[in-house]
């Protein structure tokens, strides 16, 4: 069976009612396992490229296609319904490191047709919708903080050109995917830049309004704020008009760590609740050692505690990773979505409620 994006997404949430479901883990992780090295970032047509681009992981859409595709493809067979497109960094923001800033449409493209291919191949063998989101990064940018100690108010960056960067990424990918994942949010207001940027191009017709939005934050610490600052519930107030798909939470803790802020997350949002943790914390030498056992025995948890609708792995997981986090997930149930009260709710670094 086939399914065009309109019917993949309403036999996914068709499916969605019955179980949770599964995101696929870290890319980084298993492009680190195929240790790349500087030729083969460049391949042939960057042989001459003036700059080192080792490291760019996004830039492997161009260079080793086969990989990426067979890394997607191993975290649909693992049992993920939805994978993430390889363009974590695919902004002209973040390529200008490489002076690629020219590439950045390119390199989004080709990591959307590349998810998309394997999970066309997947969904063809199974018969069952598979989807793609397209992976949208925080950049190496940051509008709400100075990068200057002696200037707070500076910022290196303008709201209007993150806006731009994303809308070119975003317009790029739109082909292939069937979702927009706007993720690893540590700046609110970078996030707000591409929710901007996606509710402009609806209005002015560039976008299918069709395509879904999800959203998740990043808790960067035990402080439980971002890095920007912000709680939970401040979090979601400020993003909540862009009336995503699923929001959550992911990266920089574990799924021990992230537990009580998934919770928090699951009490207040009137959609589905995705999360997808590290693989624990990171050792000494910045690698992860959780098991996919031990990482699904906390997922069980919070699958057996109705938290969440979605469920994944960030830094450190491996399609063993999700094979055993779906298999925790499928024990329990999927979140049912809480009607809340209607009453104003406002943010700054705390939620404000003001109760109608």
């Amino acid at each position: 069976m086939s399914f065009d994006r309109q019917s993949r997404l309403v036999a996914l949430e068709k499916l969605g009612r019955e179980r949770i479901l599964v995101l696929d883990g870290a890319m980084g992780t298993m492009i680190q396992r195929l240790k790349p090295s500087e030729a083969d970032y460049r391949g042939d047509r960057f042989a001459d490229w003036p700059t080192s681009v080792k490291g760019n992981n996004d830039l492997l859409n161009l260079s080793l296609p086969d990989s990426i595709r067979k890394i997607h493809k191993a975290y649909f067979e693992a049992g993920a319904d939805i994978i993430e497109t390889n363009t974590f960094s695919a902004t002209t923001i973040a390529q200008a490191d490489y002076a690629m800033e020219d590439l950045a449409g390119e390199i989004a493209a080709e990591g959307a047709r590349l998810a998309r291919e394997a999970a066309d191949i997947v969904e063809a063998e199974t018969g069952s919708p598979r989807a793609v989101a397209g992976a949208i990064g925080p950049t190496n940018k940051t509008l709400s903080i100075s990068p200057s100690v002696e200037d707070p108010g500076f910022r290196d960056i303008t709201f209007d050109a993150v806006r731009e960067a994303y809308a070119e990424q975003v317009l790029a990918m739109a082909d292939h995917v069937d979702f927009l994942l706007i993720e690893t949010i540590f700046d609110t207001l970078n996030a707000k830049a591409a929710i901007k940027a996606v509710l402009d191009m609806r209005e002015e017709g560039r976008l299918d309004p069709a395509i879904p939005l999800m959203l998740s934050g990043t808790i960067t610490d035990a402080s439980g704020r971002t890095l920007s600052g912000q709680t939970t519930e401040a979090f979601w107030n400020s993003v909540r008009h862009a009336r995503p798909w699923a929001v959550g939470l992911n990266c920089a803790l574990g799924a021990k760590q992230l537990r009580p802020y998934v919770a928090e997350m699951s009490r207040i949002a009137d959609t589905r609740v995705l999360a997808y943790p590290n693989a624990g914390l990171p050792n000494a030498f910045g690698e992860y050692d959780e098991t996919p056992d031990e990482t699904a025995s906390y997922i069980a948890d919070w699958s057996k505690s109705g938290l969440v609708n979605i469920v994944g792995g960030c830094c450190g997981t491996t399609p063993d990773h999700i094979a055993a986090i779906a298999k925790a997930a499928f024990a329990g149930t999927p979140r049912s979505l809480p009607e809340r009260p209607r009453a104003m709710r406002l943010s700054g670094l705390e939620p404000f409620e003001l109760a109608s």
